[in-house]
């Protein structure tokens, strides 16, 4: 599942936690599902931000070379 997906995903959640007219026992199962969906955005983030790293230094050993 892609980072845009698991994050509306987990929005659609957050809405129907917060609105509480659920019976506990849909409650803790969206919980749950919430809890793995907010894990899969951070793996997302982070490997983006990996990226990106990787990205801005090889920017700046080119930067250092030009100057």
């Amino acid at each position: 599942m892609s980072y845009e997906e698991a994050s509306k995903k987990l929005e659609e959640i957050i809405e129907k936690l917060e609105n509480g007219n659920l019976p506990m026992s849909e409650a803790v199962t969206l919980f749950e599902e919430g809890e793995h969906l907010a894990k899969e955005c951070y793996q997302h983030l982070n490997k983006a931000k990996g990226k990106l790293t990787i990205i801005k230094d090889e920017l700046d050993k080119l930067t250092e070379i030009d100057e």
